[in-house]
């Protein structure tokens, strides 16, 4: 097959191989998966015998592929016209569906295919079906999904680096007597938080909600070397909580001489109260506050989500009590679990 097919990189090899997985099409999968072993160095005759096809099958698709790129495997017609989804259509498409319609002169700020068909031949002068227009969606590995809410944040982009860089310093040359940790609050809801689930066709699962919500609050802390968790509970958000987790934080780290706390600008961090129970302290705790609304850089923010995951989301707990129970049975055993993988690693 030398010659015949072209040379791809290994993120292209991987793309074929992830659409071949994914293929719902049995004539379309069977294609890829002669073109994903032939890329893997195995003669047609062998791929023939793997797939359960002919030689000549072999060839012709690994031609078209040659000729046409995937968008050959998709596109079968051999005397219709000029290829519609070639390379270039395709990567055009991926550009445009990563930004936003009211960029092209839209009204309505969601993509539908209909807006991506009529798009597309405004760029490339190629006009498709708008069933065509699913397929390509599939061959750029296009998906839909729910966007991420987020607020910007109002640094300018030099000073929030800035202050990113200066925690990660701290953190990249941390005497052996200091420790850092990554610190937060979550909110405990009685009322399940409602997420996705699997489900039969004809069947909505039900989410029983105690209808009276009630609250907890946990603040933790995640140490940025071990993972160790250290957290407290609370039945308010203030800056009690807060305080109770720094008491808490000297209790853990009793040697240190310094507890780094990276945070972020919430008030009770803040407040007079936290500043004189700091300044009591003489200066064992110190905290880095992150740039407002960067939520990805504070590592404690994955744990609360896994808490979510695998808690509070579509829980069935009658009451507060037991709900707590499972917070915190979650809590002990992703402390345990950082503890154990920390010592096999000092192991």
């Amino acid at each position: 097959m030398d010659g015949m097919l072209p040379r791809v990189s290994p993120s292209v090899k991987a793309r074929l191989g992830k659409h071949m997985r994914t293929c719902r099409d049995a004539k379309l999968y069977r294609r890829y998966l002669i073109i994903v072993n032939l890329l893997n160095d195995r003669s047609p005759p062998r791929v023939a015998a793997i797939v359960g096809v002919s030689r000549k099958t072999v060839y012709r698709v690994a031609q078209r592929f040659a000729a046409h790129g995937e968008a050959g495997l998709l596109d079968r017609r051999e005397d219709n016209g000029r290829q519609k989804l070639d390379e270039r259509y395709l990567s055009m498409l991926y550009q445009v569906v990563k930004s936003n319609p009211q960029d092209h002169g839209h009204r309505r700020p969601t993509w539908t295919r209909e807006m991506l068909a009529q798009t597309m031949k405004h760029k490339t002068g190629t006009r498709i079906h708008v069933a065509t227009m699913s397929r390509a969606l599939q061959m750029i590995a296009a998906r839909r999904g729910r966007p991420r809410p987020t607020v910007r944040c109002p640094w300018s982009k030099q000073a929030k680096n800035k202050r990113i860089s200066m925690i990660h310093r701290m953190l990249n040359h941390l005497p052996r007597n200091e420790v850092a940790v990554y610190a937060d609050e979550v909110d405990v809801h009685l009322n399940p938080k409602l997420g996705l689930d699997w489900m039969v066709r004809g069947q909505q699962k039900e989410v029983a909600t105690p209808g009276q919500n009630e609250k907890r609050y946990l603040a933790g802390a995640l140490d940025a070397t071990t993972g160790q968790l250290t957290w407290v509970e609370g039945e308010q958000k203030n800056s009690m909580l807060f305080i109770m987790l720094l008491h808490e934080l000297r209790k853990t780290y009793p040697s240190a001489k310094k507890i780094h706390v990276i945070l972020d600008n919430y008030r009770i961090h803040s407040s007079e109260i936290t500043q004189a129970v700091l300044a009591h302290l003489g200066g064992r705790i110190v905290l880095h506050f992150l740039p407002p609304y960067c939520p990805d850089h504070n590592k404690i923010e994955r744990l609360w989500e896994d808490l979510h995951a695998e808690v509070t989301r579509n829980h069935h707990c009658p009451n507060m009590a037991s709900l707590m129970r499972q917070v915190r049975h979650f809590m002990r055993k992703r402390d345990a679990k950082a503890r154990s993988d920390c010592y096999a690693k000092a192991g």
